[in-house]
């Protein structure tokens, strides 16, 4: 059994003998009342108190309420059960947001006692989730596998290890191989924030963690970025969602989705991609070469994210500037996002543009650090 499961299998036992546990059931809003199974109930349970979202189309309508209550609209089981297939998993939950699903996850598997390994160049949701769970956190030095390793020697309680798969501010990608393993020899549970990574890396875009030997125990992921829908999700195994869906704040004390929101996700799931990935390949090693002539390139770092690093703020802020006055939006990241000293304009392709657009807005950057003399 997974470290996640049996860490699970305990916590879902202790709530479940205290009389506290949580089911989610599917329920669709239809006026004053709910459609629940094959039943339509008088629905006492929403937060809908103007009735506000009657007499419109439901593809307009909001959840009114938590997905414990009467928000768990018939479309997120479907959706779900994609979700756990796409990342061969047993179960999914999804979340408002991805910093909710982040926050979700590592604050119900891990809590005061325990111990959180945290790659130092994490999200900014994983470092609040670690701060929030009250466990223990370790930071270890940027893929470190050997910082990694020395950490869940001396780590106490249940360990967690939390990391990105495409690191967001820097484009380069976790060696999730060796991580995951490192996790499994030391007893620890692998968390993996795929949200840059996620239907865009990996076999038919599974991910930066898809091939057998690097699967974590739990992965979250994001709805809103390659899959431009919103939200966010966890997949694992059958017993750490469901302690998710008993545990998570994130989750439980927050309106569900739209179901027409719900239903878009579903739908951008269930669509072929692999033409998009193949404009986007094309796109980023359109990217890179760029850098490279410039001597921008970064050895490791070859996806669809790539920052300039520049250093200085006010000059990351000057290079932004310069770029959209030649007609290409790219923001300048500054501290507290990146370390001092560490500025950056962070530039981010999409499969959106053709060769000759793409190579025209990539002849301003050329010009825009030419003029600037960043090099």
């Amino acid at each position: 059994m997974r470290p996640s499961e049996s860490v699970a299998a305990r916590e879902l036992a202790s709530i479940r003998a205290q009389g506290l546990l949580r089911r989610l059931r599917a329920a669709r809003a239809d006026g004053a009342h709910a459609i629940v199974g094959r039943r339509r109930l008088l629905n006492l349970s929403s937060n809908d108190y103007l009735g506000l979202s009657s007499g419109i189309p439901r593809w307009a309508q909001a959840a009114s309420s938590s997905r414990l209550l009467s928000g768990n609209d018939p479309g997120y089981g479907p959706l779900e059960r994609s979700l756990a297939a796409h990342r061969s998993c047993r179960a999914a939950l999804v979340f408002p947001t991805g910093y909710m699903a982040n926050i979700g996850a590592v604050c119900s598997l891990a809590g005061r006692g325990d111990t959180i390994l945290s790659d130092e160049l994490n999200h900014a949701s994983v470092i609040d989730a670690c701060r929030l769970s009250g466990a223990k956190t370790v930071v270890y030095a940027h893929n470190d596998v050997g910082a990694l390793e020395r950490g869940l020697a001396r780590a106490r309680g249940t360990a967690l290890v939390v990391t990105e798969g495409v690191f967001s501010m820097d484009g380069d990608v976790a060696d999730v191989r060796a991580i995951a393993g490192a996790a499994r020899r030391h007893g620890a549970i692998g968390v993996l924030d795929d949200a840059h990574g996620d239907f865009v890396l990996g076999p038919r875009g599974g991910g930066t963690g898809s091939a057998e030997r690097a699967r974590m125990d739990v992965h979250t992921g994001s709805l809103s970025k390659a899959l431009g829908s919103l939200g966010g999700y966890v997949a694992a195994g059958r017993r750490a969602v469901d302690l998710c869906a008993n545990r998570a704040r994130t989750m439980i004390y927050t309106s569900a989705l739209p179901p027409a929101v719900v239903g878009h996700a579903r739908a951008r799931l269930a669509e072929p991609k692999a033409a998009r990935r193949r404009r986007l390949a094309r796109n980023v090693g359109m990217l890179h070469e760029c850098l490279d002539s410039m001597g921008l390139g970064r050895e490791g770092a070859r996806t669809h994210i790539a920052p300039v690093v520049v250093g200085d703020e006010r000059r990351a802020v000057r290079l932004g500037e310069r770029l959209a006055e030649r007609g290409v939006l790219a923001h300048a990241v500054r501290y507290p996002t990146v370390a001092r000293g560490a500025a950056r304009v962070r530039l981010s392709v999409t499969a959106w543009p053709g060769e000759g657009e793409l190579g025209r807005g990539l002849d301003e950057v050329r010009r825009a650090c030419r003029s600037l003399r960043v090099s």
